[in-house]
């Protein structure tokens, strides 16, 4: 498998820096344009300043939004906004957040994850990619020679070694970073620098599988990077600082690994839909809350969609598997039995539904809204991806489609800057 190792990280300088929840940020491609204005105007150190510059009308290839978040970084350097650690770490990362009132704590590492060629490597994606976003990500890293955001990156850990090691020698100590962010999530962070147990955590990740969580685009971003480097540079160790990207590892094996499912709300539907009765049992439903409880029971073993129009909540459960082979004729088994897969091919195909026409989303709440006051037509309620399912899929070289699963809680974006140096 590719190497993981310590590394020197620049973050928030505290003399400098009051109060975190001012600077930190969500990953920037769940930020809207408004929330990126709200960000921005939180504090002229907010890291949306870096990670997600404001595009100006005038911009042109010398001056425009990377240049000026590379000068800015520059200067937070300078004026010692940012720090850079005094010696090479890895960053132990604890998130507690709330469930239905259920109470959760997920536990992960921030290291440098080896970058390998596509046909060596252990590290599986999941979900496919768009161009436009991996373009994006591609010149701000080259812009700023450095990795904002972490990779978000699963591994398997029955044994809870790591977790050991944290509540043994870090747990006690004061974090770096202690924060509560907009979703009410807590957010802690501490510098772990003792080579004999890094080395321990090191040795407990060898010959693993590893699968992308979340940051696909950033992941092919740092690959297309290594290329450009390498191709630039006579004697290639493999060690260079570009031959790794900064990566946040979680356990696969951990209760509190937390996927949520990604809800499709249909701006227009021009279509009837009489013939979802020859493929789906179709129940009457009374309310969302009802709708939830019913379609995770009909998910344990049927394909199940929740479909919510203005004219009622109804439960669609497959007819017959064996449907499923008719109607999809590519992929493995485990892909074609993807409920986004299902519903993809046997009701929005059908309709006709564009794919501008499909909001993503992980609250009901969401597609409700939005198909009672006649923003869209349409909402489709799904069960969440399964753990298995995205091993599989990942382990047969296949992806999901976009937008499939989502991660709960996010990696926040400015605990941590791996800098190309």
């Amino acid at each position: 498998m590719p190497g993981i190792k310590p590394f020197q990280a620049y973050y928030y300088n505290k003399d400098k820096v009051k109060d975190f929840a001012l600077v930190i940020a969500p990953p920037y491609d769940v930020i809207s344009a408004d929330r990126q204005q709200e960000l921005h105007n939180l504090s002229p150190y907010n890291f949306t300043h870096i990670d997600l510059a404001k595009e100006l009308p005038e911009d042109n290839a010398e001056n425009n939004k990377y240049t000026r978040a590379a000068k800015t970084f520059d200067k937070w350097i300078k004026d010692e906004v940012m720090l850079k650690d005094d010696g090479p770490a890895i960053y132990f990362y604890k998130q507690e957040f709330k469930i239905l009132g259920e109470r959760h704590s997920r536990l992960g590492f921030i290291a440098l994850l080896e970058l390998q060629n596509p046909n060596e490597s252990k590290v599986y994606p999941h979900e496919n990619t768009h161009q436009d976003a991996i373009d994006d990500r591609f010149e701000l890293t080259k812009s700023l020679d450095a990795y904002l955001s972490s990779i978000f990156v699963c591994y398997s850990d029955e044994q809870r070694k790591v977790e050991k090691i944290f509540t043994k020698h870090i747990l006690s100590n004061e974090p770096l970073v202690d924060v509560v962010d907009e979703y009410g999530v807590r957010n802690k962070l501490w510098s772990f620098k003792d080579p004999a147990l890094i080395a321990e955590i090191q040795d407990s990740l060898v010959d693993q599988n590893l699968f992308i969580a979340d940051g696909h685009h950033r992941f092919k971003t740092a690959n297309a990077i290594r290329d450009l480097r390498a191709s630039q540079t006579d004697n290639v160790t493999g060690q260079e600082p570009w031959n790794y990207v900064m990566t946040y590892f979680a356990n696969l094996d951990s209760r509190d690994l937390q996927i949520f499912p990604m809800h499709r709300i249909i701006r227009k539907v021009t279509k009837k839909m009489d013939f979802l009765e020859e493929y789906f049992r179709i129940d009457k439903i009374k309310d969302a809350n009802e709708l939830q409880i019913l379609l995770a029971r009909a998910g344990l073993n049927e394909h199940a969609f929740g479909l919510y129009t203005r004219d009622g909540i109804k439960l669609l459960r497959l007819k017959n598997k064996l449907l499923i082979d008719e109607f999809i004729k590519k992929g493995s088994k485990e892909l074609k039995s993807l409920d986004a897969n299902i519903l993809k091919y046997f009701i929005l195909d059908k309709l006709g539904v564009k794919s501008d026409d499909i909001i993503y989303t992980k609250d009901v709440q969401d597609v409700t809204s939005m198909v009672d006051d006649g923003t869209a037509d349409a909402g489709f309620v799904l069960n969440a991806v399964k753990i298995k399912q995205l091993k599989d899929i990942a382990l047969n070289g296949e992806k999901m489609p976009p937008k499939t699963t989502y991660f709960y809680p996010k990696v926040v974006s400015g605990l941590t800057v791996y800098r190309i140096e």
